[in-house]
């Protein structure tokens, strides 16, 4: 009974041995079909995919940026302006324009000084000559003066220079004074003897200027500017007062006047140093005429002739202004 049993014994243990292998078998089976192995850590493959994955993350931020445009910061809108209401264009104010400065060098003139016969020098034809600007002289040739002022020829301006002692009265300031009002010429009168003539045909040009005869004054004296700032010492020469005086004529010299008539004369100088009755210069008819009654010769030449060449100027362009 004893051997029965061992070979009972020997019988189960190989059978025990195949039963525990074919459950180890099975269940290594199971474990390989339903759960995966996890595999062993790598730090380089770790590190790799690290990388990757933030390479990624920052393309899709990109891509994101890209679709999606900055927000845009809000600006201030423009002043609006409204537009101003429209009138009519100003006309232009005469002005001493270029055109007029050329007109004044190619100006007709008409001139009578009658200088020539004592050779002392014909100083207003010399202010014209500097200026390059023609003229017709007559010199002491008042029938020659009267032919030209008939001969219906315009002149833009006419000077009647009587410093001797030939005189311009009578019908020759009715002429005159017809192309001084019909024709708006400019006009530069130098006259010492109004005394005589205040009461004849030269009244209407006195009173039409603005001035009147006070009294005669026998030698020459010092002549002050009243209105230093006028064009008339300062266009286009800048003349001082005639403090200086060389006298030439040994009695009359020249005539006072003072403002009068319906004109709109402006006093410019005289014989006291401030304004007074005692004018000897004056311009009117809105700057077209000028009334000297010193005499020229009585003072420098150096002073006289850039003084003349600004009455010219002067008349000039306020005829010019006047015919535009």
């Amino acid at each position: 009974m004893k051997q029965s049993i061992q070979k009972k014994q020997k019988r189960t243990i190989p059978a025990l041995f195949w039963l525990f292998a074919i459950v180890f078998i099975l269940a290594c089976n199971l474990t390989n079909s339903g759960v995966q192995q996890q595999p062993a850590f790598d730090p380089t493959k770790a590190a790799l995919e690290l990388q990757a994955t933030t390479v990624a993350l920052q393309m899709t931020q990109s891509a994101l940026n890209v679709q999606q445009p900055a927000a845009v910061q809000p600006t201030a809108l423009p002043a609006v302006v409204e537009p101003a209401a429209t009138t009519a264009p100003a006309l232009p104010q005469p002005t001493a324009t270029a055109d007029v400065e050329a007109r004044i060098r190619a100006a007709n003139v008409l001139v009578y000084e009658n200088t020539d016969e004592l050779n002392i020098g014909m100083w207003v034809q010399d202010a014209l000559e500097g200026m390059g600007i023609k003229y017709t002289q007559t010199g002491s040739y008042s029938g020659h003066f009267m032919e030209f002022l008939n001969s219906g020829k315009p002149y833009d301006l006419i000077i009647v220079d009587a410093e001797s002692k030939d005189i311009i009265s009578g019908e020759f300031w009715d002429v005159i004074n017809t192309r001084l009002t019909r024709d708006k010429a400019a006009l530069i009168a130098e006259v010492w003897y109004l005394e005589s003539e205040a009461n004849g045909p030269i009244s209407k040009i006195l009173s039409g200027c603005g001035v009147s005869f006070r009294k005669s004054f026998e030698l020459s004296d010092s002549i002050y500017w009243w209105d230093p700032t006028h064009p008339i010492f300062n266009e286009p020469n800048s003349v001082l007062p005639l403090l200086h005086f060389d006298r030439f004529w040994a009695n009359g010299a020249g005539d006072q006047i003072r403002l009068g008539g319906s004109g709109n004369a402006t006093m410019l100088a005289g014989l006291s140093a401030k304004q007074s009755d005692e004018g000897v210069l004056a311009t009117c008819y809105d700057g077209r005429v000028i009334i000297q009654t010193f005499s020229d010769h009585d003072y420098k030449q150096g002073d006289i002739i850039p003084l003349w060449q600004n009455y010219i100027h002067y008349t000039l362009k306020n005829h010019f202004l006047a015919v535009q």
